[in-house]
C-alpha cells in the first residue's frame, strides 16, 4: 500500500467543527485515522480528506500514537485555519470488495423476501430495506404500467371494431354506387350515387379518426415497452449499490465488534496493532459506495417523480384527445347524413305506366269492352261445327255449317235460305 503525505488547511464552520470523526489511536492502534467525513462540512467541501486517511499532525504537532480523544480536543481548540497533515491511503478499491462482501450482498438481496424472524436469524435487519420509499414508488410504477396495458388493449379492440364498421360502410357505399351504374333512370342514378358517396365518406372519416388515436396508443406503448423497463433497470442498479453499501456497513460493524471483544479479554488484535489497514480500506470503500448510493438514490427519486407527473399529465391529455376525436368523428358523420336524399322509386313507376300506355298496350277498359261484345253475340248461337276466333283477351267459337235433315250444306254460298247464324260463347279470358 502506498502512502502519500499532504497538509490541508480547513476553516471551521459556525459550529466550530471541521466535519470529521476519527478512530484508532493508543493504546491499541499506533495511528489515528479518519472514520467519517460529514456531509456539507468544511472537510466535505474541500474534498481532499477521505475516510481511511491517517492523521499525522495537527498544526504541526505530531499526534502519532496519541489517543483519539486527545487528537479531537486538539482540533477543537485550534484557531482557524486548522492545518491537518495526513497520510493518504492510496489503493485500488477492488481490494476491498472481498468474498465476504459479495456473500453479504447476496444475503441482502434475499432478505427482502423473508420475514422478520428469518432475517434476524441471518443477522440482517429489514428496517432499511422495508422502509425504503423507492420500494413504494416501484409498486406505483408497476400499477401504472398495468393500467396502461389494459388501456392499450382496450384501444386495440376499439380500433379493430371501428375498422370493421368502416369497411362495412365502404362496402355499403360500393353496392349503391354499383346500383347507380346500372340504373337507366337519371334521377335514380344520381340518388344512388349520392347515397353511396355519403357512406364512403363516413368510412373515410372513421378511418381518419383512428390516426391521432393510434399516435396516442404508440405513446402509451413506448411508456410500457421502454420507459418502465428502463426505470426498472435503474432501480435494479440502485438496489445493487444499496446492497453493497449495506454490506460494507455490516462488515465494519463486525470488525468493530471483533475489536471490542478482543479488548474485553485484553488480547491483542494483529490487524489493529499493525495500523488497522484492512479496517481503513473498508472505511474508504464504504465512503465511496455511499457516495454512489446517494447519487443514484437522488437520480432515481427524481426520475420516478417525473414519471409520476408525466403519467398524471399524459393520461389526462390522452383521455381528452380520445373524447374529442370520437366526438368530432360522430359530428362529421352526422353532418354528412344531414342532407336528405329522396330515392325516386314512385317517379319511376309513373314513368313506366306512361311508357306502357304510349306504346299501345291494351288497358283494362278495352278488355272489358271486348268481353261485352262477345256477350251480345252469345244470345243467338249457330248450330253445327264451330270456328274458334281468338283474340288476345277474347276467344269466340263460330259454327262452320248448318244441318237440314241428313243433308249438310255449306254455310256460305248456298241457294236455299238459311237461318241466321247463331253464336255460342265458349271462353272469355
Amino acid at each position: 500500500m502506498r502512502i502519500q503525505s499532504e497538509t490541508i488547511e480547513l476553516t471551521k464552520d459556525e459550529k466550530g467543527v471541521v466535519g470529521i470523526s476519527i478512530g484508532g489511536g493508543g493504546p491499541y492502534c499506533p495511528c489515528v485515522y479518519v472514520v467519517q467525513v460529514f456531509d456539507k462540512s468544511p472537510a466535505f467541501k474541500d474534498g481532499r480528506i477521505r475516510c481511511g486517511d491517517e492523521i499525522v499532525a495537527i498544526n504541526g504537532i505530531t499526534v502519532k500514537g496519541e489517543r483519539k480523544s486527545a487528537v479531537a480536543q486538539l482540533i477543537q481548540v485550534s484557531l482557524n485555519p486548522v492545518k491537518i497533515t495526513i497520510n493518504k491511503l492510496e489503493d485500488t478499491n477492488t481490494k476491498g470488495k472481498t468474498l465476504d462482501i459479495v456473500i453479504k450482498k447476496v444475503k441482502h438481496k434475499i432478505v427482502e423476501f423473508m420475514d422478520q424472524d428469518s432475517a434476524d436469524a441471518l443477522g440482517l435487519s429489514r428496517a432499511i430495506l422495508t422502509n425504503d420509499p423507492l420500494a413504494e414508488k416501484e409498486k406505483i410504477l408497476e400499477e401504472n404500467a398495468e393500467f396502461y396495458r389494459h388501456l392499450v388493449a382496450y384501444f386495440g379492440d376499439m380500433f379493430q371494431y371501428q375498422q370493421k364498421v368502416a369497411d362495412c360502410q365502404k362496402e355499403f357505399g360500393s353496392i349503391f354506387c354499383d346500383l347507380a351504374a346500372h340504373e337507366k333512370q337519371q334521377t335514380a342514378n344520381e340518388a344512388f350515387s349520392a347515397f353511396g358517396d355519403k357512406h364512403r365518406m363516413i368510412a373515410k372519416k372513421q378511418s381518419e379518426s383512428a390516426v391521432p388515436l393510434q399516435k396516442m396508443v404508440s405513446d402509451l406503448q413506448v411508456y410500457i415497452d421502454h420507459v418502465v423497463p428502463d426505470t426498472r433497470l435503474t432501480i435494479k442498479k440502485y438496489l445493487d449499490v444499496k446492497y453493497e453499501y449495506l454490506s460494507y456497513c455490516l462488515k465494519l460493524k463486525e470488525m468493530d465488534d471483533e475489536e471490542v471483544e478482543f479488548i474485553s479479554i485484553q488480547e491483542p488484535l494483529y490487524r489493529v496493532e499493525t495500523g488497522n489497514y484492512e479496517y481503513r480500506m473498508m472505511l474508504r470503500c464504504r465512503q465511496e459506495c455511499r457516495a454512489r448510493f446517494m447519487k443514484m438514490r437522488d437520480d432515481v427519486m427524481v426520475k420516478i417523480e417525473l414519471l409520476d407527473q408525466k403519467h398524471v399529465r399524459d393520461i389526462a391529455q390522452h383521455l381528452a384527445t380520445f373524447a374529442k376525436t370520437m366526438a368530432k368523428c360522430q359530428l362529421e358523420c352526422a353532418e354528412i347524413l344531414k342532407d336528405r336524399i329522396d330515392v325516386p322509386i314512385e317517379i319511376d313507376l309513373e314513368q313506366l305506366n306512361i311508357s306502357m300506355s304510349s306504346n299501345g298496350t291494351k288497358s283494362r277498359e278495352d278488355t272489358i269492352e271486348q268481353a261485352e261484345e262477345a256477350q251480345e253475340l252469345n244470345d243467338n248461337p249457330l248450330e253445327g261445327d264451330l270456328i274458334d276466333v281468338e283474340d288476345e283477351d277474347v276467344r269466340v267459337t263460330l259454327p262452320r255449317s248448318t244441318s237440314i235433315g241428313d243433308t249438310s250444306q255449306p254455310l256460305l254460298g248456298s241457294d236455299s235460305p238459311l237461318e241466321e247464324p247463331q253464336l255460342s260463347l265458349i271462353d272469355i279470358s
